[in-house]
């Protein structure tokens, strides 16, 4: 699969997001290395603390139907945004954690623009495991 069918998948989960508050809409496309996808988008909620990003959404969802860090092959995120869009730091350290860092996470926005990125790229000196 191209990077930019990932992409696709993205602003096909993106319609599903639920953002009344910020009217910040992602969406996000995990690809397994069976070529299964799963998808993810934000949902809100008026207490903010308990919304949930797309990304870490697609993450979550392949992982409860028994895909492994190893089974994955690539992460896609996309957002109305200037440039491709950015995870936050919450989004940053669970792909650290349990996406695999010589994968592809490509940030991308409706106007086409994609950016390709490595977990360690995203988030450098992160905290993991072996700082317990």
């Amino acid at each position: 699969m191209t990077k930019e069918e990932l992409v696709e998948y993205a602003i096909e989960a993106r319609e599903n997001s639920y953002s009344p508050y910020s009217n910040f809409a992602v969406g996000a496309a995990l690809l397994t290395t069976e070529g299964e996808i799963y998808l993810g988008a934000n949902i809100e909620n008026a207490a903010y603390g308990l919304a949930m990003c797309a990304e870490r959404n697609a993450i979550y969802n392949a992982y409860c139907h028994g895909v492994e860090r190893d089974d994955i092959e690539a992460l896609a995120i996309v957002a109305d945004t200037k440039l491709p869009v950015s995870p936050c730091g919450a989004c940053r350290q669970v792909i650290h954690e349990l996406f695999p860092h010589d994968k592809k996470i490509y940030l991308a926005n409706l106007r086409g623009d994609i950016k390709e990125m490595t977990a360690d790229e995203l988030l450098p000196y992160a905290f993991d495991s072996d700082d317990l």
